[in-house]
């Protein structure tokens, strides 16, 4: 067998062990890929009935709903006493005549809010990054932010109101903003609550997580911030938001240093009016801010139960 022909042989053996690579791409075009599977009789049967099961839930939460509101509201205004009480308490002139003052009062509580936020915050993270400072060297540190925690807890709103509200002033010899009071003593009683829910965010990410983060050569710092706080925030965000609920009512006891909040502002108009209806404009726009958050707080709780239990299964 001459030279050429070896070649040829070889060549076509070579082929037909390996095909070419056209044929690969020629198989593993989309174009030519098997369709998807089509759900089966019985599971468009199964989903049609969860339709219709969720439809009919619905139609009858609605109606409860609607048959309890009527029942409550035809109970309420055939009271005796029902005219003095919308009277007192519902005016609507009175209604109107209010909210401009409580609104602008309100508008104060609302940069309370918001400025405390950012302080808490930064104060509650740095709380429980010294709380969870490992050996005995950091023991007085532990010991002293424990004891501020447990201090702070501890102590009703309305008292450090007083005390730091009327006190602070009355040792530095100055007249301070009630707003910057008012933050202040936020910032005081909610760090102490935000910072424990950090520290057992922070304890329940497991410890293999921060031992392999430290082999990979990340510091201390470095294992916090990418590894240790992005799991812990998402175990501690719906105790957060159950804080920052909380922190939006309390905002309205700063009327006690002076501040002439949202609380303030109706207390004025009743005194003027001799009616209690500003009160209720005032409680309407604490509601108003707060659903949201309440709403937003149960969505992510359920979200992340759904999430916790779809990688549960196997």
């Amino acid at each position: 067998m001459s030279g050429s022909a070896r070649a040829r042989a070889s060549r076509c053996s070579s082929e037909t062990a390996h095909p070419p690579l056209r044929y690969f791409r020629l198989v593993t075009d989309p174009s030519t890929a098997p369709a998807a599977r089509e759900p089966s009789a019985l599971e468009l049967g199964r989903r049609a009935y969860r339709r219709r099961r969720s439809q009919q839930s619905v139609l009858v939460a609605i109606a409860s709903s609607v048959t309890l509101a009527v029942i409550v509201w035809v109970g309420v205004i055939n009271t005796p006493a029902w005219a003095v009480v919308q009277q007192t308490f519902f005016d609507p002139e009175i209604a109107l005549q209010a909210l401009p003052r409580v609104w602008q009062g309100f508008l104060l509580n609302l940069q309370v809010l918001g400025m405390s936020v950012i302080t808490v915050g930064v104060v509650a993270v740095l709380l429980a990054v010294l709380r969870t400072l490992r050996g005995p060297v950091f023991f007085p540190v532990r010991f002293i932010v424990a004891a501020y925690t447990d201090i702070f807890r501890g102590l009703p709103f309305i008292i450090v109101l007083f005390l730091f509200g009327f006190g602070l002033p009355t040792l530095l010899n100055t007249r301070i903003p009630p707003i910057v009071l008012g933050t202040l003593c936020v910032t005081l009683t909610y760090s102490a609550y935000v910072a424990e829910v950090v520290r057992a965010g922070i304890e329940a990410v497991h410890p293999s997580q921060r031992l392999a983060a430290r082999a990979l050569g990340l510091g201390y710092v470095q294992t916090l911030r990418r590894v240790v706080l992005p799991q812990a925030f998402r175990k501690m965000t719906p105790p957060l938001m159950n804080d920052f609920v909380s922190m939006q009512k309390d905002v309205g006891l700063i009327s006690i240093l002076g501040a002439v909040d949202a609380v303030r502002a109706a207390q004025t108009v009743t005194a003027q009016t001799y009616n209690f209806t500003p009160y209720v404009v005032a409680g309407i726009l604490f509601i108003l801010l707060a659903i949201p958050t309440i709403r937003l707080t149960d969505w992510y709780t359920a979200r992340l139960r759904e999430r916790e239990q779809a990688g549960s299964i196997v």
